[in-house]
């Protein structure tokens, strides 16, 4: 119970409410056995009301759950809140090889995960710090950690196809990118939490083993070394496929080595085939990654409940024609 209640000696207060309708209840028993004993049967009429005898107790019942009410707002009950994570950093990295023409997405990946991605920078809080790397063949980092969301939304927008796919090299751009973002804002607690977001619709083929020294289980691994999530994303679907030179090649996913990246760093494993799937990863993304839950007082509900009972309370007294007990 203490742990539900901040000031958890409140509730002592609830004694006055109960002891008050122990009161009434006495005292009304008194009253009307009083009328029946001297036959003043107009005052049991006065006294139970015209057909409805519950009507009477009611402006008294009102108030008194008010101040229950109220002495449970002033204990301070607790509660979860979705606080934004203000200091802290996501980098995006996205996927821009040929695969990502692919139409198995209309109207195609690409320009579907522009679409999503940009939504999901917006919906990020304002002051949480967003940047961006492309990779095809290499990696690029256009923007920087910024609050400027704006910006990283614009240079998604500008990012075109590319040959090849090297995985390795973007998550070890993102993860320095959130170093060297890190060392300039660090405070007393430290640098601030950050992740990577990665969204790719292929396998990595820049280097062709994923555990080389520039592969995206060795980046995975040196990004769980110091704490950094990294949360994937397979966007596209197993039928993918891409005209090159005349030539249809297929471009499947590959959901086994993003699963292992993001459980190599703790992070989550998503998977979408289209533009309402994406939305939803990002609208989960946005939910684990730029808010917390805090536990603190909460109290303003329990405020509006004793506020409306008083007000029902006083409005009883009035069309019963009583004073509020």
């Amino acid at each position: 119970m203490t742990g539900a209640f901040a000031h958890p000696w409140w509730l002592l207060a609830l004694l006055v409410p109960i002891a008050a309708m122990a009161a009434h209840v006495v005292v009304d028993k008194r009253k009307r056995k009083r009328s029946i004993a001297f036959g003043n049967f107009t005052v049991v009429a006065d006294v139970s009301g015209p057909g409805r005898p519950w009507l009477r107790h009611l402006p008294i019942a009102a108030l008194l759950a008010a101040l229950a009410v109220l002495a449970i707002a002033l204990a301070g009950p607790m509660a979860e809140t979705k606080v934004a994570r203000n200091r802290a950093t996501i980098m995006l990295v996205v996927d821009v090889s040929l695969s990502m023409s692919a139409t198995d997405v209309q109207p195609d990946r690409l320009t579907t995960a522009k679409q999503a991605g940009r939504e999901f920078i917006e919906s990020l809080p304002d002051d949480l710090n967003v940047g961006l790397v492309t990779f095809a063949g290499r990696a690029q980092t256009p923007v920087m950690p910024t609050t400027d969301h704006d910006t990283v939304a614009r240079a998604l927008d500008g990012a075109t196809l590319d040959s090849a796919t090297a995985t390795g090299d973007a998550i070890a751009a993102a993860q320095s990118a959130i170093l060297q973002f890190g060392e300039q804002i660090q405070g007393p607690e430290g640098p601030p939490p950050a992740a990577i977001v990665l969204l790719s619709d292929g396998k990595q083929t820049i280097p062709s083993e994923l555990d080389d020294p520039r592969g995206a289980y060795t980046a995975a691994d040196e990004a769980a070394e110091i704490g950094l999530p990294i949360h994937t994303i397979s966007f596209g679907t197993l039928e993918g496929s891409i005209s090159v030179d005349g030539q249809v090649l297929p471009v499947p996913i590959d959901d086994e080595s993003l699963m292992e990246i993001a459980r190599r760093t703790e992070g989550g494993f998503h998977s979408a085939s289209s533009l309402d799937e994406l939305r939803d990863v990002y609208g989960e993304l946005t939910d684990d990654i730029g808010y917390e839950l805090r536990r603190s007082e909460n109290p303003r509900p329990w405020m509006v409940a004793g506020f409306a009972l008083l007000v029902v309370s006083a409005a009883a007294s009035v069309f019963l024609g009583r004073r509020v007990p």
